[in-house]
């Protein structure tokens, strides 16, 4: 049965709009985003109101778990999807209680999926995931900093070594952030990140990425939507007879497991045995070495797919024809 009311919920960091539809028309309002504001949106919600909010960076977690506590129905989306939504609609405006308005149109229109909180060990891990990145960045940075400090005719030996110690610091707690991230997978997810090790070339980085990502396999129906994900699938650019552009990657997901496949490729098509096959087809054709190397990420990706649904290790002839 189709809800009768929405609402479309736009959230910032300290306010959230929210625009109700009701056969007489909309109401809006406007509340802060804290436990105040979450208590009385909710009484002012109809029984039976479909919410649909934007998945605005972290903002909107804490709004969307209490919505779901109180168990109104919630679907929270992509922005760029609204974005389109609203394009599509000619809209001009651009207002947060417009912006509200067009999510609960969208809401009305499309009917989006239900949306549910992630379990607290996944959120956890997530959180890890990003502060390691970011103390990667930092490692990086200091390393390139004391490569520019060698260089120079004349040193100072206090820069050197406060670069030094800070670079050594991170390294540190990206040493204990890995180990943690480790624990937490074994204690989840112990057989699947055991089994994803047996694919040739996937190592405990890349079996840990996947499963962080991907929820322990369980947020995708295929593979094929792991990869959209992720940003490996093709972007196909054509139209008529006379626009026939290059086929790429989307590159509208994870950067960081899209770069750490394609790494796992350089080594894949030498020693995993269906992405050496696929990478010497490719290139016999005339494809890039690049473009054969981002199939092999996306076979990489097909085959980590396979063994986690199926809940078996890797077998060269069985995953060679097999397909998710």
């Amino acid at each position: 049965m189709i809800s009768k009311t929405y609402a479309g919920i736009d959230i910032s960091k300290l306010t959230f709009d929210a625009a109700i539809y009701q056969p007489s028309g909309y109401q809006y309002h406007k509340f802060t985003n804290d436990e105040k504001g979450f208590r009385a949106l909710s009484e002012l919600l109809p029984a039976g109101c479909h919410v649909v909010m934007e998945a605005s960076g972290p903002y909107y977690l804490k709004l969307a778990g209490y919505l779901y506590e109180q168990g109104f129905a919630l679907s929270v989306v992509n922005p760029l999807v609204i974005r389109r939504f609203c394009q599509m609609r000619l809209s001009r405006t651009k207002t947060d209680r417009k912006d509200a308005m067009m999510i609960a149109e969208y809401g009305r229109a499309e009917q989006p999926a239900p949306w549910k909180p992630q379990e607290r060990y996944v959120l956890h891990l997530r959180q890890m995931q990003a502060a390691v990145d970011l103390l990667n960045k930092s490692r990086t940075a200091f390393i390139r900093q004391l490569e520019a400090f060698d260089a120079c005719k004349e040193i100072s030996l206090e820069a050197v070594s406060a670069a030094a110690k800070a670079k050594s610091a991170v390294e540190k707690q990206i040493t204990v952030l890995e180990q943690k991230m480790e624990q937490l997978i074994e204690q989840h997810h112990k057989d699947m990140f055991q089994r994803l090790q047996t694919i040739p070339r996937i190592g405990k980085k890349s079996a840990l990425l996947l499963i962080v990502l991907s929820g322990g396999f369980t947020r995708f129906e295929n593979s094929r939507q792991l990869s959209s994900y992720i940003g490996l699938c093709p972007r196909i650019f054509e139209s008529g007879t006379s626009v026939k552009g290059k086929a790429r990657i989307t590159k509208m997901g994870m950067s960081r497991i899209r770069a750490v496949l394609y790494v796992c490729s350089w080594a894949a098509k030498k020693y995993n045995k269906a992405c050496s096959e696929l990478y010497g087809r490719l290139v016999a054709k005339g494809k890039a070495k690049r473009q054969a190397l981002i199939a092999v990420a996306n076979k990489l990706l097909k085959q980590a797919f396979a063994i986690a649904v199926n809940g078996m290790d890797y077998q060269e002839n069985y995953m060679k024809n097999t397909c998710f």
